[in-house]
């Protein structure tokens, strides 16, 4: 375990020359395997899991790092349910250790250095398809590249389009949990859009989030050894309405879930929109829609995929984010590494909201 202090920036048959090729890679891996669903002792280290098969249109990634995210805990609980067993995961970056025709036509050569999200990252080996690599430029390090492809693909998304432009700039937007994770990221993106931004973080991460730029910051106690704040131990909503002159919000990002429900509708603005991206305290219970009348409100529970839907897509909002880390625009924090060997501490690390940046696995 190692803690981080500084900021950085169907297989179709293949040709002989490529079954050479592949004979050079292992027949064994090290992977952390989810066999059953349960809690963090459900991660299972295997020291030699078969190294996957490639189809054509893929190539093998030889991961250095492998991005640790709430949704895999999710996965791993039993909450968005997998078939079993499956190898733990969604976000890796490392070098291309072989290819297959079709990935070469696409322009992908071994040695290129890429992040990605698919399933099955937590392994020193990864099969993905060419489509949805994301290339890491020179002056990126690959520590900070393995955090694109999951938290800042969705601060990106959740502060550009889930809101469906019932924001503009110069208004308000509350953001929770500002001071870890995919959170971190949507401010200073928020800000970069021109949004005013209202962040509510946790005492012990405070001097994280007062880095990041927010117009307001509520500061909440903590609930020790949970992933969240005490949502009631301050009034944000009275806070906003202070901060908003009585308008409130006109949108509302929010990856807490259960505890953080009605603040978020309640702090919203006439006609504004409620992003609920996350279940850190528990998933948001079934609420009747006329719950939303007061203000006109929308509500909207987005996903990754839905705003990365092809290639030309993905690549927009990476390149624009890989710009921003070059240009010094954005800062990430990456706050801590585990080995591959140490998985059970990484999601008990990230669960137990220990976590001010980043937490990645080295594989």
């Amino acid at each position: 375990f190692t803690m981080i202090s500084s900021i950085s920036r169907g297989p179709k048959s293949l040709p002989s020359a490529f079954s050479r090729m592949f004979s050079s890679l292992p027949e064994t891996m090290k992977a952390v395997v989810v066999h059953e669903p349960g809690d963090s002792s459900a991660l299972t280290v295997e020291t030699s899991w078969p190294v996957p098969k490639l189809n054509d249109g893929q190539v093998m990634v030889k991961n250095d790092y492998a991005g640790i995210n709430f949704i895999d805990t999710y996965h791993r609980k039993g909450l968005y349910p997998r078939d079993y067993p499956f190898i733990g995961g969604q976000e890796g970056g490392g070098t291309v250790a072989a290819t297959t025709p079709k990935a070469e036509a696409d322009g992908v050569k071994v040695g290129d250095r890429v992040a990605y999200s698919i399933f099955g990252s937590y392994a020193e080996y990864t099969a993905v398809p060419s489509g949805k690599l994301l290339p890491v430029p020179e002056g990126v390090g690959m520590d900070v590249a393995t955090c694109l492809p999951v938290q800042s693909l969705t601060a990106h998304y959740l502060v550009t389009d889930a809101h469906a432009n019932l924001i503009k700039p110069g208004e308000w937007m509350l953001i929770h949990g500002v001071g870890g994770g995919t959170c971190q990221w949507a401010v200073p993106m928020a800000k970069q859009r021109g949004y005013k931004v209202i962040g509510t973080c946790a005492k012990g991460k405070a001097d994280v989030a007062e880095q990041l730029g927010c117009d307001e910051l509520i500061v909440l106690d903590e609930v020790e050894g949970m992933s969240y704040e005490d949502y009631e131990s301050k009034d944000i909503v009275g806070r906003v309405m202070e901060v908003t002159d009585g308008v409130g919000c006109k949108a509302v990002i929010d990856g807490i879930g259960a505890n953080t429900v009605d603040i978020s509708i309640d702090s919203l603005a006439r006609r504004g929109i409620f992003v609920s991206f996350g279940n850190a305290s528990g998933a948001v219970p079934a609420f009747p829609v006329l719950r939303l009348i007061g203000k006109s409100a929308f509500v909207t529970r987005p996903k990754l995929l839905d705003y990365t839907v092809d290639r030309k897509e993905l690549l927009s909002r990476s390149d624009e984010i890989m710009g921003w880390i070059k240009e010094g625009k954005l800062n990430v924090k990456v706050d801590a590494e585990f080995d591959l060997s140490d998985a059970k501490d990484g999601h008990d690390y990230l669960e137990a909201g220990k976590s001010k940046g980043k937490v990645l696995y080295r594989c």
